[in-house]
């Protein structure tokens, strides 16, 4: 949503970005000449300035969304040490003469300088906004849940909106008839109350109705927005999308996996740690558990069992066998007592050693360092019919540990109950997903194994 406030906000930031550059630029030269005087200011001027609208404009510096948000410091951070960078090896490449005097002169007075033109804009410009009247004068109609998180929007941005409220106060689950001439009424009243924009929110089953609202308020010179109120039949995962001119709302919900952006850093995380856990880790820790492993029972030191992975797509699981060899394995779970499980066994399982091979799976790309774990075949077939939205937590890759797995919810499931609370886990996860999330797990993960878990058995 566009107005003046934030267009202008963005142009003055940008106009005193440009002239705090230069003068920075010629503040320094006046400082600390550099060894030859045959360099062209102005030339030196125009690449500075270049260089940083091209970083600008590749980090959405001035972008709206940017601006808007507590981001606005932290992208022009790495805008200013991106352009350090691009300074140093331009001056490499074409021998200008601006040593590391020069340089730390001019980036930490125009660091500063930027920086700080935010923190002023800020503080200056809601005054600014009010006094010359740049806020847009807004009201709403139609109260359902929609239109009541809109007001919040508006009420949470006050620089740049002036929320005049709700233009009616009763529900819109009148009958339809009574509802549109009531609205067509309000819009007459807001041209009295001096608003010119009027956003309106309603469910699927009155807005084939809306034309007539369309023309009163075209004819009360009024500009209407439509926001669709789909709470009564869409949950509240669900998220909207574009695809070209289309709208498209994802009615399952959304996770890590929907975004490419999100996938590729999450899928770089999983083979940087899984990389260096084989390499640091697994390389000199793999023969003496197979040693030990092998000494105690006989059978393959790697367990492999198919388990369900993302889409519901089949794949073999790694692990060390923590078990005598049996006919059950891939149907019956692990119980404490397990009469199955030997002694090196338990513990490899008690430390979580008995994961170590699944970073291979992570590797090949069937698995991640975090999400929600992988079960049997037979217990998928099973909870999917039982447990409400089982199913959700196979929209993601399973992970070596999950968030629910650190809030105690691992190892035997015999009640139903511990499923639905590991189910709900899990879609917690998908939904909330975020790099330092996964970070945050491995630690509680390690944290756990340390301390020792109750349930790992």
């Amino acid at each position: 949503m566009q107005n003046r406030y934030n267009y202008l906000f963005r142009l003055t930031i940008a106009l005193s970005d440009l002239a705090i550059l230069n003068f920075a630029l010629f503040a320094t030269f006046l400082l600390h000449n550099p060894t030859y005087t045959n360099v062209d200011y102005l030339d030196f001027s125009l690449l500075i300035t270049l260089g940083w609208f091209l970083l600008a404009k590749m980090l959405d510096l001035y972008n709206r969304k940017t601006i808007q948000h507590k981001v606005l410091f932290l992208t022009t951070f790495k805008c200013i040490c991106l352009h350090l960078i691009f300074f140093l090896m331009y001056n490499t490449v074409k021998s200008f003469p601006f040593d590391w005097i020069f340089s730390a002169i001019y980036y930490s007075a125009s660091g500063t300088l930027l920086l700080l033109n935010r923190y002023f804009a800020a503080l200056v410009f809601p005054i600014l906004s009010r006094s010359l009247k740049m806020r847009a004068p807004v009201a709403l109609l139609g109260v359902n849940p929609t239109s009541i998180r809109l007001a919040n929007y508006f009420e949470k941005h006050e620089k740049e909106y002036s929320f005049a409220g709700f233009l009616n106060t009763k529900p819109t689950t009148l009958n339809t008839t009574e509802l549109i001439e009531g609205f067509r009424e309000q819009i007459r009243n807001a041209v009295t109350a001096g608003i010119n924009e009027v956003y309106i929110s309603l469910g699927p089953d009155k807005i084939r109705d809306i034309d007539s609202l369309v023309t009163e308020a075209r004819n009360q010179c009024i500009r209407l927005k439509f926001v669709p109120d789909y709470s009564q039949i869409l949950s509240a995962t669900a998220s909207l999308n574009s695809l070209n001119d289309f709208q498209v709302i994802n009615l399952t919900g959304s996770c890590a996996q929907d975004n490419m952006d999100d996938r590729v850093v999450k899928r770089l995380f999983d083979i940087a740690f899984s990389l260096f856990v084989i390499i640091f880790i697994f390389s000199w820790l793999y023969p003496i558990l197979a040693l030990l492993i092998k000494l105690e029972s006989s059978g393959p030191v790697i367990f492999k069992q198919e388990r369900s992975g993302r889409n519901n797509v089949q794949f073999y699981c790694y692990k060390f066998r923590s078990m005598r060899v049996n006919d059950d394995s891939h149907l019956r779970q692990a119980s404490k007592n397990d009469d199955r499980i030997t002694r090196i066994g338990r513990i490899l399982r008690k430390t979580s050693l008995d994961e170590l091979p699944q970073f291979f799976n992570v590797l090949l790309g069937n698995m991640s360092v975090v999400g929600p774990r992988p079960h049997m075949l037979k217990h998928t077939e099973h909870y999917r019919e039982v447990v409400d939205q089982y199913m959700v937590r196979h929209y993601m890759k399973p992970g070596i540990t999950g968030w629910a797995q650190v809030n105690g919810y691992r190892g035997e499931t015999n009640e139903l109950g511990l499923m639905e609370k590991r189910v709900e886990h899990d879609i917690w996860y998908m939904e909330n997903w975020s790099a330092f999330l996964d970070i945050k797990i491995v630690i509680m993960t390690v944290l756990n194994v340390l301390k020792g878990e109750k349930n790992a058995y």
